[in-house]
């Protein structure tokens, strides 16, 4: 049975939080870790962890786009 976390996963990844994304990186590092871990069970594993990865990435972009950086004048600019 999958988790919320991991059906919003399985989705486009816009529903699913920068903070719900690490904590399934982490839980499938701990997975991978685990020595009664399959090779077919380890790709599958790689191949998720690296489409969340891409989700966080895109995340932290749509993120560092929205920053505000105080100029010189006292003003706001886009990072």
């Amino acid at each position: 049975m999958q988790t919320e976390a991991e059906k919003k996963e399985t989705g486009s990844g816009e529903d699913i939080s920068l903070e719900e994304a690490f904590t399934m990186l982490d839980e499938i590092t701990r997975s991978l870790e685990d020595e009664n871990i399959t090779l077919e069970e380890s790709f599958g594993a790689y191949k998720k962890g690296m489409d969340l990865l891409k989700i966080c990435n895109d995340k932290i972009d749509q993120v560092e786009k929205k920053v505000l950086v105080l100029n010189e004048e006292g003003g706001l600019d886009e990072f």
